[in-house]
């Protein structure tokens, strides 16, 4: 019976795969590039079978206990499903409210009927789901925006070596670019395209922003309030306004005050006084646990609004630029500071060019709210992250949103099309 639905569930995938990857192909000048990425992307997945992480480790010793309870006691696998405990035989494992490990392990649960506990099937299926879902941006921004270079989205959500790295596999940071992604590859047509949402792709988008929201809510608060606030500024420009820059500007504030506003009331998490000491929490506990590797440190890091706004400069920055080459001896360390310095050279590049008025021709709302959503998360993960090789790993759903802006400029069109994209 397992085996049965196993195989089953397997050729399903298999097939419908592809047929997606068949309709992709059609797409000219991109469609040549899919089978090659998709094949890195896998192939990058399989390091899950030979070096499987702790935290992944963690993730599918208690995903087939629950699984083992789905087939013992599909009840009681239903109550864990909308529980924070899982209680099966002598096995136990307690949340003390929402946790997206719980979460992800309760996902795999479920896809352990089709990987009978592989844990490279497992590893697969979460890279194909965040393959597809950056793969869907990618023909989003072709699509809507031919002016802009059709490679900036390819090198930026797959090609990027610390993106493609940390994006596959039994990874949180999978399922979190995959769906952010593909939430925006839905939205951009129906705000620049004039396409007409469809009630299977407003279904989709519903789930991919709970999928969000479940992988870690104050990443998909910030990510929700400027899709909204960029929602409202082209409802605006349709009924005749915001045609300057400054109004979009003023418009993007008032959305964000105001969701900021309305998410405080709703839930005691997201208000000021909550969120600045959670936020110093994390970073003293993490802090605690990394004095012996490389790491930040914010002397003046205190609870509080100034506090908080005193060290968001250097937090952005060390998202952005740490660790430094020479920072460890680690050889990981090494390779990631290389990284490092390439980014700062395409972000002089991408600046250099914008004061020239090379800019490139995103559109200036879009560019804004993808700015400020770059910002905002650049400041959250670096003020709660101080250990280096976690922050590495967390600023994977981050780097392609900034990669997106920071190529769209003339000097990098010139480069990308150059190498064929």
């Amino acid at each position: 019976m397992k085996l049965a639905l196993a195989i089953g569930l397997n050729i399903g995938l298999g097939l419908a795969l592809v047929a997606w990857v068949r309709r992709q192909r059609r797409e000219a000048e991109l469609g040549a590039w899919l089978p090659p990425l998709l094949a890195l992307k896998l192939l990058m997945s399989s390091r899950d079978y030979f070096l499987l992480s702790g935290d992944a480790a963690y993730f599918q010793r208690w995903a087939t206990v629950m699984t083992s309870q789905l087939w013992a006691a599909p009840g009681s696998w239903l109550r864990t499903l909308f529980s924070d405990e899982l209680h099966y035989g002598s096995q136990h494992l307690v949340y003390h409210g929402y946790s997206n490990t719980f979460f992800i392990i309760k996902l795999l649960s479920a896809l352990n009927l089709a990987s009978l506990g592989a844990v490279l099937l497992n590893s697969i299926y979460l890279s194909l789901f965040g393959f597809v879902g950056s793969w869907q941006l990618v023909r989003a921004m072709r699509r809507v925006f031919p002016a802009t270079p059709r490679g900036a989205a390819v090198v930026a959500f797959i090609v990027w070596p610390s993106v493609l790295y940390w994006t596959a596999g039994l990874t949180k940071e999978s399922l979190l670019l995959g769906s952010a992604a593909w939430l925006l590859a839905l939205l951009l047509p129906w705000l620049y395209a004039a396409e007409k949402p469809r009630p299977a792709t407003v279904a989709g988008a519903l789930l991919l922003a709970l999928l969000q929201f479940k992988m870690r809510f104050f990443f998909a608060a910030l990510l929700f309030g400027t899709l909204a606030g960029l929602a409202v500024i082209r409802l605006v420009q349709h009924l005749g306004g915001a045609r300057r820059r400054w109004a979009q500007v003023l418009l993007l504030a008032a959305v964000l005050a105001a969701g900021a506003g309305a998410a405080g009331e709703i839930s005691p998490v997201f208000r000021l006084n909550k969120f600045t000491s959670q936020l110093t929490r994390a970073y003293s506990e993490l802090l605690a646990s990394s004095r012996q590797l490389p790491h930040l440190e914010y002397p003046t890091l205190v609870p509080t609004v100034p506090g908080i706004l005193r060290n968001v400069p250097k937090a952005v920055f060390s998202v952005l630029a740490r660790p430094w080459p020479w920072e460890a001896s680690d050889p990981l360390f090494f390779v990631a500071g290389l990284e490092n310095i390439g980014l700062l050279l395409v972000l002089a590049v991408a600046l250099g060019a914008a004061g020239r008025g090379r800019g490139g021709h995103l559109p200036f709302a879009l560019g804004l709210a993808l700015l400020v959503y770059c910002l905002g998360l650049a400041a959250l993960i670096g003020l709660s992250t101080p250990n280096l090789g976690t922050l590495n790993r967390y600023r994977s759903v981050l780097l392609p949103f900034v990669l997106l802006l920071a190529l769209q400029n003339d000097y990098a069109a010139r480069v990308l099309r150059r190498v064929g994209l």
